[in-house]
């Protein structure tokens, strides 16, 4: 496992690069960072289209893609 941080930051829209079925995700799943808990672990928060919440939990950043809605430098 590669352990050089990312830049995720609270409030960013994120996808799973890998399952995690002690919290019932799978890759592809969509959610929100809600909280850094350490340089290399954020919690991520996963809803449903109904804005409910199905999973919570700690995720390393290495597991994570962050999603971008606008332009960005390459």
């Amino acid at each position: 496992m590669n352990h050089e941080t990312t830049n995720v930051e609270v409030l960013d829209v994120v996808a799973l690069l890998c399952d995690h079925p002690e919290l019932g995700v799978i890759t592809g799943h969509v959610g929100t960072v809600v909280e850094q808990l350490d340089s290399y672990t954020v919690e991520v928060e996963f809803i449903t289209e109904n804005g409910e919440t199905f999973a919570l939990g700690p995720l390393p950043v290495t597991d994570l893609l962050v999603l971008h809605y606008s332009p960005v430098a390459a």
